[in-house]
């Protein structure tokens, strides 16, 4: 059995990527949750992971961790983590690459807060272009294989990859193109994606830090999380 070392689902856009992976194809894994309680948990994460960070996959003796690796790994167990067709598998990997290590001002100016809503202070130039990349790159793939998902008529890593951006166009209402902005309401609303939403929404806990990490380049307009404790 797969143990998915994650972190809290409100924040942890890393740990969603496996997890709906996992979730999506009806993997059987096991889910073992760590909190963030502060800055840097890297030395308390380092019980599970080599590198102190979420995700981290325990297999079989094997310890499997940063997010790309893990998918692969998964790959090589499981059919359909990429698609089957050899172009969309060429493409889904290209796309899947340039999220894991791209996007930065997406990810500096709306980190992922699954519960919140935020009215942006300007959408800048930097965060402009990313979402200008995000609708060409999506475009390419559902017009090149024929949607609804990215890399053709199943889900695959490459949605799992872009899931968390889904929950960030929510938050912060970022404007989209109305094809991209159907991409995202697609991923939202799998079952798999409604699971993670509604265990973040109740969850009562508060980090810090990430709690005032969207408020560096916002207004919180509303919070659908249980009550803080």
């Amino acid at each position: 059995m797969y143990q998915l070392f994650i972190a809290d689902k409100n924040y942890s856009s890393w740990s969603l990527r496996p997890w709906l992976l996992l979730t999506e194809l009806g993997i059987p894994f096991t889910e073992q949750h760590s909190r963030f309680d502060g800055p840097d948990n890297r030395q308390k994460f380092r019980s599970f992971a080599p590198n102190g960070k979420v995700p981290c996959l325990h297999h079989a003796g094997e310890v499997i961790w940063e997010s790309l690796a893990i998918i692969e790994y998964l790959a090589e167990q499981h059919p359909g983590v990429w698609p089957a067709d050899a172009k969309a598998r060429a493409f889904a990997r290209c796309a899947a690459s340039e999220m894991h290590a791209g996007f930065t001002t997406l990810r500096g100016t709306c980190p992922m807060s699954v519960g919140i809503r935020v009215q942006l202070h300007q959408i800048s130039p930097a965060l402009q272009a990313d979402l200008d990349r995000l609708s060409e790159l999506w475009q390419q793939g559902l017009n090149r294989f024929g949607g609804p998902f990215l890399a053709g008529a199943k889900f695959s890593a490459v949605d799992a990859f872009f899931a968390p951006v889904a929950f960030r166009v929510q938050s912060y209402g970022l404007p989209l193109p109305a094809a991209a902005r159907a991409y995202v309401d697609l991923l939202l609303s799998l079952p798999g994606m409604l699971a993670w939403q509604q265990a973040a929404l109740a969850d009562p806990y508060r980090e810090p830090s990430h709690e005032a990490a969207p408020l560096n380049h916002g207004v919180l307009t509303a919070d659908l999380r249980a009550p803080a404790v």
